[in-house]
């Protein structure tokens, strides 16, 4: 069962309160969405860092129930 890009927000938000979070629907599926995260926490770390602290948010669900995530991550200006 796909995921819906609440879902995907909401996960994200509970693992890093303080984010920005924007979800896109690519294809219109519910499987493949585009997400960018922006959060103070990732400040220090690089670019595979960031991406590793989105995808443990995600619960596993990344390639299962979220079939692609096209993702870019920041820290605030």
């Amino acid at each position: 069962m796909a995921m819906n890009a609440r879902e995907i927000e909401e996960l994200i938000k509970s693992a890093l309160p303080d984010a920005k979070v924007v979800i896109r629907d690519l294809a219109g599926d519910g499987d493949h969405y585009a997400a960018e995260v922006v959060s103070e926490s990732f400040r220090g770390m690089n670019r595979v860092q960031q991406h590793q602290m989105v995808y443990k948010a995600l619960q596993g669900n990344m390639g299962g129930a979220l079939h692609a995530l096209a993702l870019q991550t920041s820290v605030p200006d």
